[in-house]
């Protein structure tokens, strides 16, 4: 068995919209695998199903050997350490100094008292260092989140996921509010730190270079099925238009999502030093 297992989901909101019609895959421990699609196209929806926050109308997701589609919502809040999310907006506590806001990355991880009044270890506090130094935000470390640039915010939100200690982490549109260089440095971050701690990574992105560029395999999701799955060097035009064409043929030119004018206009990444 592989260390995710994601059969047969199907995915309906109460709008009556399917979001997902069948999508299944697997995923092994240390990937780091770049989902790819026009807007609305399901990647957002699977990765919420993977963090229990959507439930599927069927099909199951296993993670690690344990069923998260079987667990009720108690036992969905447990489990949620040991999912590390990335979110667009970052999700950070303005007011609170970075550390503190990395340090929060531990409370699922801590039990009784200390949890409920936020009282973090020398040894939780540790951790929250050295991943803010792996991220190379150290210096940044008692500054308020809302002096920081967009680049920074997003670089203190990995440091938080990877603190959870993790066994996969869900990306969610990561570098979409950066511009071309800020995102190439922080998918660099990411990626590097989650193969350092060999932990399953799973990418919402729009920018097809930087799937290339820093994936180890592509997956392309297109109106709820999957459409592609290879390696970076296999995602030619030719899987680019099975990824994409399948939306391009129910709108019109001019309502084209901007998912799939992104795939055509992505970020160059600059030069490494």
């Amino acid at each position: 068995m592989s260390f995710l297992e994601i059969n047969n989901l199907r995915v309906v909101y109460p709008n009556g919209h399917e979001a997902l019609k069948s999508v299944s895959l697997q995923a092994e421990a240390g990937e780091i695998v770049a989902l790819v699609g026009s807007s609305g196209a399901g990647k957002s929806t699977l990765l919420r199903c993977v963090n229990g926050l959507q439930q599927p109308v069927s099909g199951t997701i296993i993670l690690d050997g344990e069923a998260i589609t079987a667990m009720d919502e108690q036992q969905l809040q447990k489990y949620r350490c040991c999912i590390g999310f990335i979110w667009q907006e970052y999700n950070l506590v303005d007011r609170l100094p970075v550390l503190t806001n990395v340090l929060t990355g531990r409370l699922g991880r801590m039990q009784g008292f200390p949890s409920l009044i936020g009282y973090f270890s020398p040894a939780q506090r540790e951790i929250a260092v050295r991943n803010l130094e792996r991220v190379n935000l150290l210096e940044r470390a008692l500054q308020r989140a809302d002096s920081l640039s967009g680049g920074e915010k997003q670089r203190v939100s990995i440091a938080r996921a990877v603190s959870q200690d993790p066994k996969i982490i869900l990306a969610d549109e990561p570098v979409a509010s950066l511009d071309p260089e800020l995102s190439w440095h922080v998918m660099s971050d990411l990626s590097r730190v989650a193969r350092e701690d060999g932990v399953l990574t799973l990418i919402c992105i729009h920018q097809i270079d930087l799937a290339r560029e820093f994936a180890d395999r592509v997956i392309g999701i297109a109106r709820g099925v999957v459409t592609f799955d290879g390696s970076p060097s296999e995602l030619d035009e030719a899987a680019l238009d099975r990824i994409y064409k399948l939306n391009r043929s129910t709108v019109t030119p001019a309502a084209a999502p901007a998912g799939d004018e992104s795939r055509r206009s992505s970020s160059k990444a600059p030069r490494k030093s």
